[in-house]
């Protein structure tokens, strides 16, 4: 019997010696059909849906809608369509790939996905967030079809209480290899020694044998293998090699293996300068390869002081973030990298460093993006724990789903040098009873048996120490808190040898481009919790100026001061860095999307966004608001923005209306200007030299429309993006503040137009119809690069202005 299994085996390797290759993981978004609604027969292999839509993956359903007053989801999900939508897409595997594992990897599906291969069910997963694997294996036909079928339920509303977005919304992957494998998210890299001179790392390695799902008793075959660690530079230039004589024993379905490598004068990620290694990882039997694995990392080291606050690499830095959910505006939930890139582009120019993830785990191409372009990542797991927040949200599959939800995201996100904490969770309702010390417990160990290397906290809503449980259980390394600010003084008296995180902080409102008259009163909107809002604007708007906050938070300078001020305050997140669908507080219908941002929907940056630009960065800023169109005989409020200056003077029509500083802790400067038409123009001066300029004219009627891409190539691969400003202009080319001119878009060539938007939170235009209104002057056209290279050439045209046309090349 020992003998015969031992035959087996060693017949079994040698199969696989011979024809071992590395086969990568590939993408495997395209080719599927979709179905908006439910047919349970849908999961069999024979059933014909030669009739369902044709598209490629990611897909989000929900942002295809129109915008619903009825709509289930209610407007905190951004009354746009959800339901039950069906996936399948038919693929053929060549003969070479027998004796091989077969997985496939999904990112994200929203939510409570099931998943067929050849009408037997591979599995669910009811989180709509978290990445999974699916085993293939046992049920794939080689050199014939092979039928995968995923259905999608996001049916049960409310279950949000933002816009989700439906459907297989992030990558998904087909992976093949061989039967001696890496486990998936098994490798962790770890920089435990770092100096300027020399950097230690240590590699923990897993690796699966799946060729036995049991132990066999009294047989051990040790089977020779090789452990080829390779170490990159930015460059791809090789800096050293560690090759490791190892075994895997038949009877050993998985066994760890760690290596230590030393990098001599190691450049440090920061996020000034995010420089990346590179660790590739090969599995080797007999001079073949088996597998392969390999991560971007960075070397950094930081630490929280109770006293001092934040410290990347030795050096002092405060945290400087956003938080930010999912949706990419105009694009919904459907992961695009390109779309990801843009956002993060601008968030770095205004001096952002960090992001928190809000409420969930992010895409892994977001991380990606972090780790490449310089940002602190916060990685948040969970918005609520055993106690729900809607009626159909994770709550119901807590007990079941989340330590396996837990720990997959920790696995798959502890390589990413951007992460450098962990959240555990958002504003749990457990902080107001004992549950939350026995549960916030438990979450932290698991966290901390798989990465002991970062901190943890949890975003709490209760700032009185003695009422929050979840605090009580001092299993946080950090206490992070929403909110509150009038707390954050007093934080080492309430909190002693505590160290500090503002999780969440403003929750200020404003609407691009409206100002309303007053702008030195701080207004709540909604003033309470109780009483039904009546206040406000009929336009549903809210003044630009930087004085309005929901009851429960700040304005964007009131609390920045408050950051800044005290040296124990690490930093803070700010609720939030762009508008997202859903939460259009404090309004109701037609309000469908929120008002937080320093950037509205469309990714055009509010006045506010200047005031951060001239404290967050080290160039010199600056912006006067508001335009200068208004009512002969009207008082306005002028206010500027600026930095590396120490004045600012204003004129109007060459007439100074004086200088002015900033005294104290102010964050702006401002004037009250009798209006008369004409240019407003302000100057910066540093000890009386000119710093900047910057001029707002009255505008005259619509005449025209300008055109002005962020990127004018693009990479010719089917999903590169390029973001179009639309601008509608006078005569002589001043913005005209109040057109809202509809603006029809024909893209032709080698590209495609996908969405528009204009950043007004109450327009129900669709998103994907090829005309859209411009808000306050502008309107925002996505465009894509086909697979195909050449010119894209984008008209935009509107009735009684004169038209525009650009080209953008795809290469």
């Amino acid at each position: 019997m020992i003998k015969r299994f031992y035959i087996i085996f060693l017949l079994l390797l040698i199969g696989v010696f011979a024809m071992a290759q590395h086969l990568p993981s590939q993408s495997f978004n395209s080719g599927w059909r979709f179905l908006l609604g439910d047919d349970s027969l849908a999961r069999y292999a024979k059933y014909d849906d030669t009739k369902w839509r044709q598209l490629d993956l990611p897909h989000d359903w929900g942002i295809e809608g129109a915008f619903d007053e009825k709509s289930t989801s209610t407007t905190n999900e951004g009354a746009l369509p959800t339901g039950i939508g069906w996936y399948r897409k038919t693929f053929t595997l060549r003969a070479s790939a027998k004796g091989k594992n077969i997985y496939i990897d999904f990112d994200g599906i929203y939510k409570n996905s099931e998943v067929w291969i050849n009408g037997c069910c591979l599995g669910k997963r009811p989180n709509g967030y978290i990445s999974f694997r699916d085993d293939m294996t046992p049920y794939i036909n080689y050199s014939k079809p092979n039928v995968i079928a995923v259905k999608v339920d996001n049916s049960e509303q409310p279950n949000s209480r933002w816009y989700s977005g439906s459907g297989i919304y992030r990558n998904v992957w087909l992976v093949t290899v061989d039967k001696i494998q890496f486990e998936h998210w098994g490798t962790f890299i770890t920089t435990p020694k770092v100096s300027k001179e020399t950097a230690s790392i240590s590699v923990s390695v897993s690796l699966r044998n799946s060729y036995f799902n049991t132990k066999a008793k009294d047989v051990f075959v040790v089977v020779p293998l090789i452990l080829e660690t390779s170490v990159y530079d930015i460059k791809g230039k090789e800096i050293l090699t560690l090759k490791r004589n190892i075994s895997m024993m038949s009877d050993s379905a998985q066994k760890n293996y760690n290596q230590k490598l030393i990098i001599d004068n190691p450049h440090l990620w920061s996020v000034n300068y995010p420089y990346l290694y590179l660790l590739k990882i090969k599995l080797v039997a007999n001079g073949k390869v088996l597998d392969t694995w390999q991560s971007g990392f960075g070397i950094r080291t930081f630490n929280f002081d109770k006293d001092k606050g934040f410290f990347l690499n030795g050096k002092p830095l405060k945290i400087q973030g956003v938080c930010e959910h999912h949706d990419l505006g105009a694009l919904g939930a459907a992961v695009n990298t390109a779309a990801i890139a843009h956002k993060l582009r601008i968030l770095k120019a205004m001096g952002c460093n960090a992001i928190r993830t809000a409420h969930n785990p992010p895409a892994p191409e977001f991380l990606d993006l972090c780790d490449k372009m310089g940002f602190l990542v916060m990685d948040e797991a969970f918005d609520m724990w055993a106690k729900k927040k809607n009626k159909f949200d994770y709550a119901r599959d807590w007990k079941d789903w989340h330590k396996t939800d837990l720990e997959d995201q920790i696995k798959r996100d502890r390589n990413h040098p951007c992460v450098f904490i962990w959240s555990i969770g958002n504003e749990i309702r457990e902080q107001f009873d004992t549950s939350g010390i026995r549960i916030a417990k438990e979450l932290v160990g698991i966290v901390k048996s798989l990465d002991p290397t970062r901190p943890v906290t949890s975003a709490l809503s209760e700032n009185r120490p003695e009422k929050n449980f979840i605090y009580q259980s001092h299993a946080l390394d950090l206490v992070g808190l929403n909110y509150h600010i009038e707390s954050y003084a007093d934080f080492p008296k309430n909190y002693p040898s505590e160290k500090f995180i503002a999780t969440e902080t403003m929750s200020a409102l404003e609407t691009r481009g409206h100002y309303d008259p007053v702008s030195d009163t701080t207004l709540k909107w909604p003033h309470n919790s109780k009483s039904k809002f009546t206040d406000g604007n009929t336009g549903l708007t809210v003044s630009a100026y930087d004085n309005v906050a929901a009851y429960w938070g700040s304005t964007h300078e009131e609390t920045w001061k408050i950051i800044k001020k005290y040296p124990y305050l690490s930093g803070m997140f700010v609720w939030t860095g762009f508008d997202y669908l859903g939460e259009p507080t404090p309004y109701p219908w037609p309000a469908r999307s929120s008002y937080f941002g320093i950037i509205d929907l469309a990714g055009f940056p509010k006045d506010v966004y200047y005031m951060y630009q001239s404290e967050w960065t080290d160039r010199p800023v600056l912006h006067i608001l508001p335009h200068w169109n208004w009512q002969p005989g009207k008082t306005v409020d002028v206010w500027a923005y600026y930095s590396k200056a120490d004045e600012v003077e204003l004129y109007l029509n060459g007439k100074s209306l004086g200088i002015k500083r900033k005294q104290g802790d102010d964050l702006h400067i401002s004037w009250k200007v009798p209006y008369g038409p004409g240019t407003l123009k302000a100057i910066s001066r540093l000890k009386g030299k000119t710093v900047l300029a910057q001029e707002v004219r009255t505008a005259g009627a619509p005449a025209k429309i300008e055109l002005i891409p962020d990127r004018s190539v693009l990479m010719a691969d089917g999903k590169d993006l390029s973001y179009i400003t639309i601008r509608v202009l006078d005569a002589d080319g001043n913005l005209v503040p109040d057109a809202n001119n509809v603006i029809h878009f024909d893209v032709t060539g080698s590209g495609s137009f996908v969405a528009a938007d204009n950043g007004c939170q109450t327009d129900l235009e669709s998103f994907k119809a090829d005309h859209h209104k411009a808000f306050n002057g502008l309107c925002m056209a996505i465009v894509q690069a086909k697979p195909k290279g050449g010119a894209i050439i984008v008209n935009a045209s509107s009735l009684g202005l004169k038209p525009q046309s650009i080209i953008i090349n795809a290469k």
